[in-house]
């Protein structure tokens, strides 16, 4: 018998496993970084329709994503049960949620002009923003396919792969935009379509890279993953089903809170919401810190929950826990002892509203030092919950906390009680700090005892 892991033990594990894929979000975050750079270079409209296009096609692929990345504790468990048979089975049904979700929003895509139009957008934005989604849509499918492999990889613990087709992605990225946006190197410059169609190229590239890995990889070939993919499995296809949407639920309602808020602070200025949105950039990268940690902990506490590893588990959540919370620290330190030249990185000094987007950055970046404890506790916490298989409650505290919390928070201390940017900020605050208790307290009274 293995004997038990020392907390050492656990740390070391959870980080071996974490660390690739904290690098592949990071990586992820590099891409957007891209196209938005790129397209303010090439045209104001084309960055504006690439935005709008880009954040449509995100909040719809989060919703969809929910299949994908409930096949990582159901792998995970098989893995630690020793039953690679389960293991196959629940990803190609997660293979088979991806491309029928794909498949049926496609349409959205396709005549998102008018329902833009509806929404009170300009004509010519709404035109162009329907040409990029009518490309970029076409992405979904193997984007999605994509989340599937890398949850199979990452429960099988084989993280490199997954890292090394993000970065892969981040360079091909670049240079499709370079080509195909601005027409260098023999491209047609095709601009915000340009965008749109490297985004297509690219997914089908990272596609391709995870798959082979899959199916490839020596340690992987017991699994015969694409063997048989085109049987149904409705079994499996209804538990994929059952765990996946409530988590997609749960992305969308956290994702809504933060454009929520983006709306209200455009309520307040324009330089308040300059501020809001570079300081928002900088809280997403550094939630990718722990967005990779809570990765590896579903991934841990999946295939504890398959060996029947009680101890085990609730030791390994801990030291995830407490790693999580020391990267907070040293987070919520850089942010309090440098705010003004950290958000400095985001903005021309010589656009005259520079100085004050840097002051106003500067308070609203302190205000996201609050959050920094309470959100690595939430996605810490749900990312637990996931490797327990339980998401549908989850789904309920986390959607209780954004909007019946967050939200009314925000708004009652931006406006009524006169607060502002900083008030709107702190409603944030008040709902992250609710998820992160609430959620953390339903996993340990889920989480099996010795």
């Amino acid at each position: 018998m293995t004997p038990p892991l020392t907390t050492l033990g656990h740390a070391r594990a959870t980080l071996a496993l974490g660390l690739p894929l904290i690098g592949s979000s990071l990586a992820q975050i590099a891409l957007n970084v891209t196209d938005t750079v790129m397209l303010g270079w090439y045209a104001v409209e084309a960055l504006a329709a690439g935005t709008l296009g880009a954040s449509t096609f995100f909040i719809v692929f989060v919703l969809g994503s929910g299949f994908g990345r409930a096949v990582m504790p159901l792998v995970a468990a098989a893995r630690g049960a020793g039953d690679p048979v389960q293991a196959r089975r629940a990803t190609r049904m997660g293979l088979w949620h991806s491309v029928l979700f794909g498949a049926a929003v496609y349409p959205l895509f396709w005549w998102s002009g008018p329902i833009l139009l509806a929404a009170g957008q300009d004509p010519r934005i709404a035109e162009l923003t329907q040409n990029y989604l009518r490309i970029a849509g076409l992405g979904m499918i193997p984007a999605l396919l994509v989340v599937t492999l890398t949850s199979f990889l990452s429960a099988l613990e084989r993280t490199r792969v997954v890292l090394g087709a993000t970065l892969a992605a981040a360079m091909l990225n670049a240079g499709l935009n370079w080509a195909l946006i601005f027409g260098n190197w023999g491209a047609p410059e095709l601009g915000v379509a340009g965008a749109a169609l490297a985004s297509v190229l690219v997914q089908a590239a990272t596609l391709a890279i995870v798959a082979g890995g899959a199916a490839a990889l020596p340690a992987l070939r017991p699994y015969r993953l694409f063997q048989r993919v085109w049987r149904a499995d409705w079994p499996a296809f209804r538990l994929v089903g059952r765990l996946g949407w409530p988590i997609g639920v749960t992305g969308l309602a956290e994702g809504g809170m933060f454009q929520a808020s983006a709306l209200m602070m455009g309520w307040i200025g324009t330089v308040e919401l300059a501020a809001h949105g570079i300081v928002l950039q900088v809280a997403s990268i550094t939630f990718m810190l722990h967005v990779g940690l809570s990765s590896a902990a579903t991934v841990r506490t999946g295939a504890a929950l398959g060996a029947r590893d009680a101890a085990g588990l609730r030791r390994g959540a801990a030291v995830a826990i407490a790693l999580s919370q020391g990267i907070g620290l040293f987070v919520i330190a850089a942010f309090v002892l440098a705010p003004r030249p950290i958000i400095a990185l985001f903005i021309d000094r010589d656009d005259p509203a520079a100085p004050a987007i840097l002051a106003f950055g500067a308070v609203l970046l302190l205000y996201a030092a609050l959050f920094q404890v309470a959100d690595a506790a939430q996605v810490m916490a749900a990312g637990l919950l996931r490797g327990l298989q339980d998401t549908r409650v989850p789904m309920l505290l986390a959607t209780f906390s954004y909007w019946a919390v967050g939200i009314p928070a925000s708004y009652l201390l931006a406006f009524p009680a006169g607060m502002g940017g900083p008030g709107l900020w702190l409603g944030l605050v008040v709902g992250l700090c609710v998820a992160g208790t609430t959620l953390m307290v339903r996993f340990w009274t889920r989480a099996p005892r010795p």
